[in-house]
């Protein structure tokens, strides 16, 4: 049997072997959304109420009041909700409230989403990375993959995005004698994260606030920028012209029989889709966790937070579609003490299962054959129907 599954929107079929399964990447898929989009910038307005009733190409960031269509086989939109007593991200379906940006709710209308909009920011809008992925882009198509300046150049387009998001808000670290410590002290207490003794003098870390008024990070741009790949995204879910067996956050796995536009496919465009794999079947278990076999290299897997060099099998991701099955591997892992001043060699255990952290898991005879989006509530707790 060949099995195919949905990552972030998590789905499970079952199909006949014999079924190709191609894997595409998008090109570039942040950098590509900052060159083409318009970033929220200029000053920010706070609102009340529905904005769009009174401004119909209102934009920026707004907290509203959403229902999902229950019929929606993969839920587009995320929020955090507490499942088996850690906090997850899922695209559940019901009812809840959330900030969301004005372009991803209007795109979500497209699917059978209903807003309330009760207050939010606007903002001016401008287009004002396309010259700083332009330049870099074509910078990294002049040097061979393997060459530094096109890593550099990769680097610099896919991390900018995440410097606007960062907390500038770091820990402050002083050395402090030990004859000054409890001056010290009797100052910061209360800021006091972590002390090191080092010989006669301590290493303190405290808490600090950046009062300075260039702080170089936009959260409102890192959002927005996530925000339209969900929206680029979207375009292979729910869609009657693809059979999608996984998707993660720029790649999508879908059948033979699945009609994805020529226009949409291209080894270097931004934005676009790039072969990857070619698959006579595959599982996939989990986000990041997944075992191909293809035409070219043979078995590919991954599983984040596994060692590389810990050997698995295709047949060994075939037992975990069994109900409470798992496999353990034995891994080596450097811990850092920074107490201590040392690194250590540690061996670890990892136990590799199916999880339901992003949604519902269902059964046949013991056997993994599906999955279903979470239902919540208005307090973003999952319905009784949901809760084992």
């Amino acid at each position: 049997m060949l099995w195919r599954k949905l990552l972030k929107i998590l789905e499970l079929f079952q199909n006949q072997e014999g079924i190709e399964i191609k894997g595409y990447d998008v090109n570039a898929l942040y950098p590509s959304q900052m060159h083409s989009q318009d970033m929220p910038i200029g000053k920010i307005k706070y609102f009340e109420g529905d904005i769009s009733l009174s401004n119909l190409d209102s934009f920026g960031f707004f907290y509203c009041r959403i229902i999902a269509p229950d019929s929606i086989l993969h839920p587009i939109l995320q929020t955090h909700v507490k499942i088996n007593g850690g906090t997850r991200t899922i695209a559940p379906i019901g009812t809840w409230e959330d900030m969301l940006f004005s372009e991803e709710l209007i795109n979500a209308k497209k699917y059978g989403y209903k807003f309330e909009i009760l207050w939010g920011y606007l903002f001016e809008k401008g287009n004002i990375f396309k010259d700083y992925v332009n330049i870099l882009h074509n910078l990294r198509k002049t040097y061979p993959s393997d060459d530094p300046m096109n890593f550099i150049a990769k680097i610099l387009l896919n991390s900018l995005y995440g410097r606007f998001g960062m907390d500038d808000n770091f820990d402050n670290i002083t050395i402090i004698h030990k004859d000054f410590i409890k001056d010290f002290e009797d100052k910061f207490l209360d800021l006091i994260i972590n002390r090191i003794e080092v010989g006669n003098y301590w290493i303190i870390f405290y808490s600090g606030e950046n009062t300075s008024d260039n702080r170089n990070v936009s959260v409102s741009i890192s959002a927005a920028i996530t925000a339209y790949s969900r929206i680029h995204m979207s375009q292979f879910k729910n869609n009657p012209d693809i059979n999608l067996y996984y998707t993660d956050t720029d790649s999508i796995y879908v059948d033979e029989d699945s009609k994805i536009p020529d226009n949409l496919i291209s080894n270097t465009m931004l934005g676009k889709l790039k072969l990857e794999h070619i698959c006579k079947r595959a599982i996939f278990l989990a986000p990041k966790v997944y075992c191909l076999d293809t035409e070219d290299s043979g078995i590919v897997y991954k599983v984040k937070g596994l060692n590389h060099d810990i050997e698995l099998t295709y047949n060994d991701f075939e037992k975990l579609l069994l109900k409470k099955t798992t496999l353990q591997k034995f891994q080596n892992k450097f811990m850092r003490n920074l107490q201590e001043g040392n690194i250590r060699l540690l061996e670890q255990i990892y136990t590799l299962q199916v999880t339901d952290n992003k949604r519902e898991l269902i059964y046949d005879n013991d056997k993994w054959i599906s999955t279903k989006p979470y239902k919540i509530d208005n307090s973003k707790n999952l319905t009784p129907f949901f809760i084992k």
